[in-house]
């Protein structure tokens, strides 16, 4: 039930992260995180059947790719602050709330903002729920930081709860399988994400509206996506903790390549770092060569978990 708690503390400050941080580089560091803190966990527990020469090179790329992706994220915020001080110096009228947006669709009636330019960055600013400008870029490093120690204990965790490596429970008494495991870390994910997500309703942070339970169920409006992004989270981690009590919990974090999925929504369809400079793109392309790299080296170290007669 702890994994539960920990994945559900997880995603909900991702979804903070996301907006300081953006999709690509929030996914890269805190997968990159967790394969350093969970992946060496998991080894350990594992009773080291992960083949270490091979495994920890790979947990070295990972953490290079958290360096190279908080360098992405530095570099991608001086270069929209450019953006908007060359939009200032032009005299060119900033407004926040623009008189002439339509309510409906979020953007401008004159005309649409080039994606990526300083116009489209005060578009983004005015539609979003979350406000970034003005704030450091520490922020969403640390919320993200947290979101990846957090990830970096579930699997953990669910280990130690199909395999009792700490003997916990009575002697002579059987291990949870896997399934079993699966429905009581389900069950404290969802109790958890209920009371955040009540709670910060009444009391929200970082300057959101207040608002109530009643008014949330009242508003579906994308809800279905959510749904959607709720099966697909469940049937991933199911997928994940049935490989890692197979080929070891550690080379089963060769999940975390998720970010190279993510990387292509944030940057073909959500337009992040379009309109950067040369050296972001430099940094953004060797943050995902170096991710892509550990992922491999993660996958060629897995092994095969003994089983013991009792």
């Amino acid at each position: 039930m702890a994994g539960g708690v920990f994945l559900s503390l997880g995603n909900l400050s991702t979804q903070y992260a996301w907006a300081f941080v953006g999709l690509s580089v929030t996914e890269v560091i805190t997968s990159s995180i967790a394969v350093v803190l969970g992946t060496t966990l998991n080894y350990f527990l594992d009773d080291r059947i992960n083949r270490a020469e091979i495994l920890f090179p790979g947990v070295g790329c990972f953490l290079v790719a958290v360096c190279l992706g908080s360098a992405v994220h530095s570099s991608n915020a001086a270069d929209n602050e450019k953006k908007l001080v060359r939009l200032s110096n032009s005299r060119e009228t900033i407004s926040y709330e623009d008189e002439t947006k339509d309510l409906e669709n979020g953007t401008n009636k004159e005309e649409k903002a080039k994606v990526g330019s300083a116009h489209h960055l005060i578009e983004l600013e005015n539609k979003r729920a979350i406000k970034v400008f003005g704030k450091s870029i520490w922020l969403g490093l640390s919320i993200t930081f947290f979101a990846g120690v957090c990830y970096s204990l579930f699997s953990p965790t669910f280990n130690l709860a199909t395999n009792n490596q700490w003997h916990m429970m009575k002697r002579g008494t059987p291990n949870l399988v896997v399934y079993a495991a699966f429905f009581y870390f389900s069950l404290s994910f969802f109790v958890i994400a209920v009371i955040l997500n009540v709670w910060f309703l009444y009391r929200p942070v970082l300057n959101l509206p207040k608002s109530s339970l009643t008014s949330y169920l009242k508003d579906w409006k994308g809800r279905n996506w959510a749904f959607l992004a709720g099966v697909l989270c469940g049937l991933g981690n199911g997928l994940q903790f049935m490989g890692g009590q197979a080929a070891g919990y550690a080379a089963a974090d060769c999940v975390q390549a998720l970010p190279l999925v993510s990387t292509f929504w944030g940057v073909l369809c959500f337009g992040e770092y379009w309109r950067s400079s040369k050296r972001t793109y430099v940094l953004l392309v060797s943050m995902l060569l170096m991710f892509i790299v550990a992922v491999a080296v993660l996958i060629a170290s897995s092994g095969h978990r003994k089983v013991y007669s009792r």
